[in-house]
């Protein structure tokens, strides 16, 4: 059986990491919440549904190379949500995408955790576009795109919902986002440092 070879990200309050089976109890609260939910049609989940949307997660890794990272605060290992990437068959474009536990919400871990990866895209797996799929009523996701330097650029039908498009090219990216304080730049440079030290650990 192959290894899968998911990278870990670092920024100055979060640490993007591979899902794990210890993760399911958070993921799966977070999937029940009507709050959470609310931004994806209001359908809760019940844990055996979360279950196989994280075996999803982790194969969508082992057969395309990318993927969504769980993500969790540095300083006390809490899950925080996920954020990263999907691209399955059939899908509008290279989505980044994320979803945060409530109690989380409005500390700017969303803005900080998508930049990490959106450089990650542009600059380790040379991707030219990325996009971001959100409901016009989801205004708090809508300001994240934006902070990211993403653009309104129409509107897409996901399986009889219609979607915002947001999305940015690599060379649009803007070089504020490189450097400001805790986000790729700092993902990039410690992912790095790891790899040199032999500490780099997929998972």
């Amino acid at each position: 059986m192959d290894v899968l070879d998911i990278p870990t990200l670092v920024t100055e309050r979060l640490r993007l990491r591979a899902f794990r089976k210890s993760d399911i109890d958070d993921y799966a609260a977070m999937n029940a919440d009507p709050e959470v939910m609310r931004s994806f049609g209001g359908e809760l989940w019940e844990r055996e549904r979360s279950f196989r949307h994280m075996s999803f997660l982790l194969g969508h890794w082992q057969l395309l190379g990318t993927g969504m990272w769980a993500v969790e605060l540095r300083e006390t290992g809490e899950f925080v949500g996920m954020i990263g990437f999907a691209e399955p068959e059939g899908w509008p474009g290279f989505e980044l995408a994320w979803t945060l536990a409530r109690r989380f919400w409005g500390h700017g871990y969303a803005t900080e955790g998508a930049r990490a990866a959106l450089d990650h895209a542009f600059t380790v797996w040379k991707r030219d576009r990325v996009i971001s799929l959100i409901q016009a009523e989801n205004s708090a996701s809508i300001r994240v795109a934006e902070r990211l330097g993403e653009s309104l650029q129409g509107r897409t039908d996901l399986k009889g919902q219609e979607m915002l498009r947001y999305g940015i090219d690599r060379e649009n990216l803007p070089l504020r986002l490189r450097h400001l304080r805790g986000g790729p730049a700092t993902a990039r440079g410690e992912l790095r440092s790891r790899r040199l030290k032999g500490r780099f650990r997929v998972g």
